[in-house]
């Protein structure tokens, strides 16, 4: 009896140990007993009819969103990672072969937001959608001392923050042009019913509802893997995300090959299935999102890079741009490419916690934060039927413009029972003289708060006062603060920026964090020396 209560003890002193020390694991635990992962399937994607609509067919809409995608990870502005070795043709053929839209931003500074405003065509804040979705756990593991113990008591389960039903989405709006609508990839707006992208307008989806995925199982031959042992986020990840999607309601399930290569793919055969029939595609790939797992033949084509996790991440990024050539490739092959409007663009700039400093050059800041760096996005838009090669807009377009101009492109109507913050930007991209898009532009997470407005823009951080006021005209990667030396503009801005912000609703749940961002280090370079931070609530 001695004996066994002695290995009670010992047991249950263990199981404490490994609960204090690996707790960020019981999220993924919980979920594989919950909704285990099956084996691969095959999908049978609804086709359309068999013979073509003719010259009078609506035009189809391909929405192509990479996740944190680093202003300077793609080489149609002279760039690219690793000093402009990667090259990404794909992409650039994008732009190259339709409009670029130089001074295009994100919805937000992170992954969910943004992609409510893409998809809703009003401002995140509008809608209520401030926060990034997350559990407590995350929370917890990545704030430090910013975590906010009060709001996360009762807190509302991670599948419950979501885009409220009662919104309009894009699909929503199509539906009714005859529009057969597909959603690709990643989601993270709600996974609960009434959130779920067949629950928001879409006929079919195949990804994955929360915010990431693993790529490939982390033990695959074929997988190179690259983990940040300095980021929690990074830590968080690896011990809970799967490797999974499911079809529309399906179970979960295991794709066939690297996630990246898995959505091309499937994108391709989806519009073989639809060629017939006007489709909007949301093709959101998860790259180069953490963690970071490259395909190996990937890897070993860059033998040029020294560091790893550069590139790990490289590859990543040849595997992303080789996809989206399959896509566009596709269009070709169904004689559809010319009557189909396909934009890219990124939910946010690149992250500080991957660790590489050049990911969002020339532009300062990183992802989470609202200095160029994190909003200032890659936005491209190509339709061979109506938009010349070589074309450029100057004027700063959002992700809340997207919805406007899609419905325009369509014929349909925008919903008159709530404002719409977008506009169709070829309205005014495609005239001759284009004319200026003068509008603020605004974003709010918490106590952070910016407009943007006739070449001004200003950051303002509640918290402690503190504010950053720049002339983008003169001064685009925002290194002269002007606050102190135009206080007039800064009272100007101000006004004009509470003025929106009064527009704007109470967020549909609290934050659970304030953490301080770095505006010009990797979270792995910080120095021991002051340096300028923004607030982020989450």
């Amino acid at each position: 009896m001695k004996k066994a209560l002695v290995g009670l003890a010992v047991v249950i002193t263990v199981t404490g140990f490994l609960a204090s020390q690996y707790w960020y694991y019981l999220p993924g635990i919980i979920s594989s007993i919950v909704n285990p992962v099956g084996e691969n399937r095959t999908i049978s994607w609804q086709a359309g009819p068999s013979e073509t609509g003719g010259e009078d067919q609506l035009p189809n809409i391909i929405l192509i969103v990479a996740d944190d995608l680093g202003f300077n990870d793609i080489t149609f502005y002279g760039g690219g990672i690793a000093g402009g070795s990667v090259p990404t043709p794909n992409i650039d053929s994008i732009a190259s072969e339709g409009m670029h839209f130089p001074n295009g931003y994100a919805g937000n500074g992170t992954c969910a937001p943004s992609r409510a405003a893409l998809l809703t065509g009003r401002y995140p804040t509008r809608v209520g959608f401030e926060f990034t979705p997350a559990n407590v756990q995350f929370a917890q593991m990545i704030s430090g001392d910013g975590f906010i113990e009060e709001n996360a008591e009762n807190y509302p389960p991670s599948e419950e923050l979501g885009l409220p039903g009662s919104e309009l989405t894009l699909p929503e709006m199509l539906k009714d042009k005859g529009y057969h609508s597909i959603a690709l990839g990643k989601w993270h707006l709600g996974a609960s019913d009434g959130m779920k992208p067949n629950d928001q307008g879409f006929n079919e989806f195949l990804g994955f509802l929360p915010g990431g995925s693993m790529y490939m199982d982390p033990d695959d031959e074929q997988v190179v893997n690259s983990k940040q042992d300095f980021d929690p986020i990074d830590k968080f990840l690896w011990a809970n995300l799967k490797y999974a999607v499911r079809f529309n309601d399906s179970e979960r399930f295991t794709p066939d090959s690297h996630m990246t290569d898995y959505l091309s793919q499937q994108a391709v055969r989806a519009i073989a299935a639809n060629r017939n029939r006007p489709f909007f595609m949301y093709l959101a790939y998860n790259a180069p999102h953490t963690p970071l797992q490259a395909e190996k033949a990937d890897y070993d084509a860059l033998d040029h890079i020294t560091g790893h996790t550069e590139r790990t991440y490289a590859a990543m990024l040849r595997g992303l741009d080789r996809g989206i050539g399959q896509v566009l490739a596709a269009l070709e092959e169904n004689g559809i490419s010319d009557n189909t409007l396909v934009i890219f663009t990124s939910d946010n700039g690149g992250a500080s916690y991957v660790g590489l400093p050049d990911l969002n050059k020339p532009y300062r800041g990183w992802k989470i934060t609202f200095f160029e760096g994190g909003i200032h996005a890659p936005y491209f838009i190509r339709w061979p039927e109506s938009i010349p090669a070589g074309s450029q807009y100057d004027s700063p377009v959002a992700h809340i413009d997207i919805f406007s101009t899609v419905l325009a492109v369509a014929g349909a109507e925008q919903p008159d029972d709530r404002i719409i913050d977008g506009v169709n930007i070829l309205d005014y991209a495609l005239q001759n003289p284009q004319p200026a898009l003068d509008r603020p532009l605004f974003w709010r997470t918490g106590g952070y708060k910016v407009l943007q407005q006739d070449g001004w823009k200003l950051q303002l951080q509640e918290q402690n006062g503190k504010t950053w006021l720049y002339n983008l005209s003169d001064d685009p990667t925002e290194q002269q603060n002007l606050s102190d030396s135009n206080p007039q503009q800064l009272e100007k801005m101000r006004e004009a920026l509470y003025a929106m912000d009064e527009q704007m609703v109470e967020p549909l749940w609290p934050a659970l964090l304030e953490a301080p961002i770095a505006i010009d280090y990797t979270i792995d370079k910080k120095p021991d020396t002051d340096f300028e931070t923004i607030i982020w609530s989450n």
